[in-house]
C-alpha cells in the first residue's frame, strides 16, 4: 500500500535529520575503552605532558586522565570530559567527570584515568575491586562542563619579568587556540606562546592587573569566537597562585 503523501514526508525527514543530528549532538557520547595507572598512587602525575607540574596529580580531587588521541599535541590539555564504563554490572550510569593532564595510552584506549577516577566509574566499593582487576574497560565519554575555566600561575614565573600560565577546567566542544594577555586600562594585548601543553608564556608582560582573551575553536564547524574572562588576573600576581576566570564555556 502507498504511503500517504504526508506520512512520506515524515518518513523522509526522519531519514534525512538522523544523520546530521548525531553528526552535531553536542550531548552525544563517543566509545572507547580506558585504563589506569596501575603503577601509580591513587590519584594523577606530577609530570604530566600538559605542564600542570605537582598540581597535575591532585587537580579535579585527583580525577585525571591521560589521553592520546584526545591530546592533540597539548591542545586538548585541561579538558573536561564525562567517562562512563560499558558493564552493567559493575558501572553506574554516570561515569566520573575528567580533567586532561597528560599524554598516554594503552591497548588501544583513548584514556589512561588515575586509580581513583577508574574506581570513581563503579556502583559500589566491591564493584570498583572488580573493575580494576579488569584493568581495561569499554567506555563512552563526550566533553562535559565541570568548573569554572581556572588561571594557574606557573611556579617558574617572575614577578614582573616573566609569567606562563595554565588553563585549567575547559568545557564544551571547544578548544583555547591562541590567547592574549591585556592591560585592563588601555587594552594593549599581546599574543602569547603555548611552549608547550596547557602552558601559555611571555616574557615582560604588561603591567597593571590584567585581562587574557581566549581564542574558542570548533574542529568539527571551525567556528571560532573570542572570549574574555570575568576577572581579571590582579596586578600584584604571583607565582602558584590560582584565579576564578568567572567563566564557563558551552
Amino acid at each position: 500500500m502507498a504511503l500517504s503523501p504526508l506520512l512520506f514526508l515524515l518518513v523522509s525527514l526522519l531519514l534525512t535529520q538522523t544523520p546530521a543530528d548525531a553528526a552535531t549532538c553536542s550531548d552525544c557520547f563517543t566509545q572507547s575503552r580506558a585504563a589506569y595507572y596501575s603503577n601509580s598512587d591513587e590519584k594523577g602525575t606530577d609530570a604530566g605532558a600538559c605542564g600542570f607540574g605537582s598540581f597535575g596529580a591532585t587537580i579535579n580531587g585527583g580525577d585525571v586522565s591521560a589521553a592520546s588521541d584526545l591530546y592533540r599535541d597539548g591542545v586538548g590539555c585541561g579538558a573536561c570530559y564525562q567517562v562512563r564504563c560499558m558493564n552493567s554490572n559493575y558501572c553506574s550510569d554516570n561515569g566520573v567527570t575528567v580533567v586532561i593532564t597528560d599524554q598516554g595510552s594503552s591497548d588501544r584506549t583513548d584514556f589512561i584515568l588515575s586509580k581513583r577516577a577508574f574506581s570513581r566509574m563503579a556502583q559500589t566499593t566491591d564493584s570498583a575491586a572488580s573493575l580494576l582487576a579488569l584493568g581495561v574497560v569499554d567506555v563512552q565519554y563526550r566533553r562535559y562542563p565541570s568548573k569554572n575555566i581556572t588561571i594557574k600561575i606557573d611556579e617558574n614565573s617572575n614577578y614582573p619579568h616573566y609569567l606562563a600560565f595554565v588553563l585549567w577546567y575547559q568545557q564544551g566542544k571547544k578548544d583555547i587556540t591562541a590567547v592574549h594577555l591585556c592591560e585592563t586600562k588601555n587594552y594593549a594585548c599581546k599574543l602569547l606562546d603555548r611552549s608547550h601543553g596547557a602552558v601559555w608564556t611571555t616574557v615582560t608582560p604588561p603591567s597593571g592587573p590584567l585581562s587574557i582573551r581566549m581564542l574558542l575553536s570548533d574542529s568539527e564547524d571551525g567556528e571560532e569566537t573570542w572570549m574574555v574572562p570575568t576577572n581579571d588576573i590582579p596586578e600584584d600576581w604571583k607565582a602558584g597562585d590560582e584565579y576564578d576566570s568567572g567563566i564557563q564555556v558551552d
